[in-house]
């Protein structure tokens, strides 16, 4: 056989463990055997050899617990990897490097996945009291800056179901239980281009403010992130910390092709 030829034909195997991965990160939570199996339309039995093999792999993992499979350690590693040799990615990394030594606090990078805006990374401050990120949490829309920046400037049809959802929670704040205030507070942040939790962090003694980022089209592609201690941390408009970020914020949204107006989202 000719080596055109076989690399025409690939290799099976390979092919039908990805289409299992694929069927578990489509399904965006752990999964038992058999759901695994239909997703990837195989019988269970042939689903659990390769799960057998992916899980050698560090590709999956199975919660002894219950049973169910859901991505592993590696898998995790390989889409984190992913997004940092994306260049927009790249150029964040070194702002939030750049941000953190410029102000000496919890900096992030904010994009926007699947089930809403997630940290992608973040940099430690150098002082004995910090606030820790977790790398590949969600965060919600309205009591997260950053979920308030997405909120803000991504397209309304993306954003309505998910400020729906988190609509019915109530622990929100009473000027955010319903779509009137909720639009005002966006309509806010628009207006000054970052946006603050002013107190309402989702964790107890955290305070956050953030800042979108824009690309050529004028569409927010990112957010920068500084988080700091409650009563230890400026986020007024004067302060250091909400300069410096904005100036990073444009600087970067002007490197990625940013110009003029920001779209309204519609």
């Amino acid at each position: 056989m000719s080596d055109e030829l076989e690399g025409k034909h690939g290799v099976q195997s390979l092919e039908v463990g990805m289409s299992i991965l694929r069927a578990m990160a489509d399904g965006q939570r752990s999964m038992m055997l058999k759901d695994i199996a239909a997703a990837a339309d195989m019988p269970a039995s042939k689903a659990h050899r390769y799960l057998v093999s992916l899980i050698r792999a560090g590709l999956v993992d199975q919660d002894p617990m219950t049973s169910r499979y859901d991505l592993g350690t590696f898998a995790l590693n390989l889409g984190l990897v992913a997004l940092d040799r994306l260049d927009r990615v790249r150029l964040g990394l070194n702002v939030i490097a750049e941000m953190r030594d410029e102000i000496n606090q919890t900096t992030a990078l904010a994009v926007w996945g699947d089930k809403g805006p997630v940290i992608v990374r973040w940099e430690r401050p150098r002082r004995p009291i910090t606030v820790n990120v977790i790398t590949g949490t969600v965060l919600d829309l309205l009591m997260s800056a950053t979920g308030r920046v997405f909120a803000a400037w991504m397209p309304k049809k993306i954003i309505a179901p998910l400020l729906a959802e988190e609509l019915k929670q109530p622990a929100l704040p009473p000027e955010l239980k319903s779509k009137a205030g909720v639009e005002a507070l966006l309509t806010e942040i628009r207006a000054r281009g970052y946006a603050a939790t002013n107190g309402q962090h989702r964790v107890a003694g955290v305070e956050a403010v953030a800042a979108p980022v824009f690309n050529f089209k004028n569409e927010i592609t990112m957010s920068l992130l500084v988080v700091g201690v409650q009563g230890m941390f400026d986020t007024s408009p004067e302060g250091e910390v909400v300069k410096s970020l904005l100036r990073h914020a444009e600087a970067l949204s002007l490197r990625l092709g940013a110009h003029g107006e920001a779209k309204v989202p519609t």
